[in-house]
């Protein structure tokens, strides 16, 4: 591997505010290597991104592409010094087809025709080259999340980008999705294409990188080589603290406090089937699985978000319909799997998305206060410590902790019963990830019921009073008693143990 960087970053500074978010921060990348970049929210890493991708324009410091010395201001500007990003959020039109998303922007036209089949012969060379088992004519919406990821990379290689940045590729993906992208990684890197990989998931980090930067409050605090990628250093690194005794995983007991919320026989057609659970006061119940299994949709099923075909949803011993509103009067809250585009407004305020659930205590006869408003926001801001601690920042401009921070502070604002939790931590630090832990305990012991769903397996055990496992949109299994580990849970989520409870 040549040891010559094809990009360099020296000295990177920028400042929000008056508060220096990257502090002469020096990062470099190889050609033909996965080098991951990890940090706490707040650390710098999308900061640093944004920069080199020319959204954000940095304030001292200098890049160089091949070793020579590149302005980079605008995306245009990054694409033609080689360099693409794959976000979390894709950026596909779901009518068009995969050989189309591939080229927009890139379309090859004569005296105003398009060149569809040429175009088309285009893409086909790309997918046939890397291996990827993808229909150039199919159309994004008929595509698996992971497919789609595939295609966002095709867009960066038909751009013949030399550095792809990934942010949180897996975050949506199942196992087997997430080892497709692992050989698409490695025969990436076999052709010389470097990967700048963004994750908090330590296993795929030493997996997959072959150098780790750890970002912490602005700075490097280090750069480790595959043999130096040691979970609890690069936590200590990242945090510069032990993380607590309370992440360790839970004792699974039965609760003995009354019953909540009962589902009775749930399904609904094809998606599914005789879902039956209960549900304690100040209990957290774990739901886990594989993807598809049917958890989300359950959920969702619950809150009103989607209807079902039949079975019953009992409140307290009373028979609910499941409309949402009906369902937030009684004191349930719902936060969704994907945030972004279910859980809060990108462009509102923190004080104005943390309103959205609120305004039937804020309006006096159709009215709304605004300063009563901006206090909830101030409110919510300082205890759950969201930063920066301003209310009036856009939701979209933060990290995604702090962003799920603010979806969860909706709900806290209201007097509480049930509060379901899809993927809690998806995308977000591990310092972060400790701080919603330490969230949903103090719920439950305050007496709210909690349902977490997610496909983070240390997280179920680390969080759950019980667990269930979704196989094939039945629940196959309970776990409500002892320590268990993740085997356990993988083993019933693939369906090798006998099912029961």
């Amino acid at each position: 591997m040549e040891q010559i960087p094809i990009l360099e970053m020296r000295d990177i500074v920028k400042t929000f505010n008056g508060v220096q978010v990257l502090k002469k921060v020096n990062f470099e990348v190889r050609k033909g290597e996965v080098h991951a970049l990890m940090g706490e929210n707040g650390a710098g890493k999308s900061t640093l991104i944004k920069i080199l991708t020319g959204i954000y324009p940095k304030d001292n410091g200098e890049i160089y592409i091949n070793g020579e010395r590149k302005e980079i201001n605008s995306r245009s500007d990054a694409a033609k010094c080689g360099i693409s990003v794959i976000y979390q959020e894709l950026s596909l039109i779901s009518t068009l087809t995969v050989a189309q998303n591939v080229m927009l922007g890139k379309e090859d036209s004569k005296v105003g025709f398009l060149k569809r089949r040429k175009m088309k012969e285009e893409v086909q060379k790309l997918i046939d080259l890397y291996g990827f088992h993808i229909d150039a004519d199919a159309p994004v919406e008929t595509l698996t999340i992971a497919q789609r990821q595939t295609v966002e990379i095709l867009k960066a290689l038909s751009e013949e980008s030399q550095v792809i940045i990934m942010d949180e590729p897996t975050a949506s993906l199942s196992a087997r999705e997430s080892e497709s992208l692992f050989e698409i990684i490695q025969q990436l890197r076999e052709k010389g294409v470097s990967i700048i990989y963004i994750s908090h998931r330590l296993e795929e980090v030493y997996r997959l990188s072959d150098r780790l930067t750890v970002l912490r409050d602005g700075t490097k605090e280090a750069v480790l080589t595959k043999e130096q990628i040691n979970p609890t250093e690069v936590i200590r690194l990242m945090i510069g603290k032990e993380l607590s005794e309370a992440t360790a995983s839970n004792q699974l007991c039965h609760s003995k406090q009354e019953t909540v919320l009962k589902v009775k026989e749930l399904t609904r057609k094809g998606v599914f089937q005789n879902v039956s659970f209960e549900l304690h006061r100040g209990e957290i119940l774990g739901f886990g699985g594989l993807m598809g299994a049917g958890r989300t949709e359950v959920m969702r099923c619950i809150f009103g978000a989607d209807t079902y075909d039949s079975g019953e949803i009992y409140f307290k011993g009373k028979k609910v319909l499941g409309k949402v509103s009906d369902m937030i009067g009684l004191g349930f809250g719902l936060v969704p799997e994907d945030r972004r585009n279910q859980g809060f407004i990108p462009l509102l305020a923190i004080e104005k998305n943390v309103a959205l659930t609120n305004y039937d205590s804020l309006a006096q006869k159709g009215f709304v206060k605004g300063r009563d408003e901006k206090q909830l926001g101030i409110q919510m801001v300082e205890s759950l410590d969201i930063r920066p601690g301003n209310p009036q920042i856009p939701v979209g401009n933060l990290s995604g902790g702090n962003q799920q921070k603010a979806v969860l502070g909706k709900w806290l604002s209201r007097d509480l019963k049930v509060l379901i939790v899809d993927e809690p931590t998806a995308g977000i630090d591990i310092g972060a990830k400790d701080e919603v832990y330490k969230l949903l305990d103090n719920l439950a012991k305050q007496g709210t019921s909690v349902i977490v769903v997610s496909s983070d397996l240390q997280e179920l055990l680390r969080v759950s009073h019980r667990i269930l496992v979704m196989r094939k949109g039945t629940i196959f299994k309970e776990f409500a008693s002892g320590r268990i580990t993740q085997e356990d849970i993988l083993m019933a989520a693939s369906g090798i143990e006998e099912g029961g409870k």
